[in-house]
């Protein structure tokens, strides 16, 4: 595996981003560029989801562009300034340091739990729930959740809802009926090892695909015979 390609892509950020370069790459900052990483890896998903190999390959250099241009921005910092080799040389001893049945002499045992707790030793975490990103859309989070209490050992229940507390004025089923149904099957999809997240989008598309064709066919219905 090379990585003859780095370096000129490096060079190109650093002339895109120095004065003289491009306007609109020198205004952004890290909080400007979220939305943009987060629509790219949103795109990379839907690529591999789909089996677009073009796509994936374009996709993963889009996300890769995000990475190089934030540690382009944090060079320039005056007050705590790192390198893209900084990020770098972090995330090389990061997996050596999480994975000692790899690069040590630590038996292969449970490797999520395993995993779990040296992530909670390193960040010196007080719950197993710490760092799950409060942005991450509710049904990843939720999945997230589930997970790491079940390799923690931990229960986790929803509060029990009788026929009463369904229903409000009106018979409308209540949120909170629906909340409990959700968390029930994160639960039975964690444990079954689904991407809940991923056979929704899956899902979506499908339906999607089966929306534009009515579409199409009623359009054509309607233009009546040529």
């Amino acid at each position: 595996m090379t990585t003859t390609g780095m370096p000129d892509l490096l060079a190109a950020m650093d002339r895109l981003y120095s004065p003289g370069g491009c306007p609109w790459d020198a205004e952004q900052t890290h909080e400007s560029l979220v939305r943009y990483l987060l629509e790219e890896s949103y795109e990379l998903a839907e690529a591999i989801e789909t089996g677009d190999r073009p796509g994936m390959r374009e996709e993963l250099g889009d996300v890769l562009l995000q990475v190089v241009f934030h540690a382009r921005i944090a060079a320039d910092d005056a007050d705590d300034p790192f390198t893209f080799d900084d990020v770098a040389r972090d995330l090389t001893d990061k997996l050596v340091r999480r994975h000692p049945h790899v690069f040590g002499d630590a038996p292969v045992e449970d490797l999520h739990a395993q995993w779990d707790a040296i992530k909670r030793t390193e960040k010196q975490r007080a719950s197993v729930l710490d760092g799950i990103p409060a942005a991450q859309g509710a049904l990843a989070r939720a999945q997230k959740v589930v997970g790491r209490a079940r390799r923690a050992g931990l229960p986790v229940g929803t509060t029990a809802v009788d026929e009463h507390e369904r229903t409000s004025s009106g018979g409308r089923t209540d949120a909170a009926a629906y909340a409990d149904e959700l968390m029930e099957l994160v639960r039975r999809a964690e444990a079954d090892g689904v991407d809940l997240e991923g056979a929704l989008r899956a899902r979506i598309r499908e339906t999607e695909a089966h929306v534009r064709e009515r579409e199409r066919t009623d359009a054509g219905r309607a233009a009546g015979p040529l």
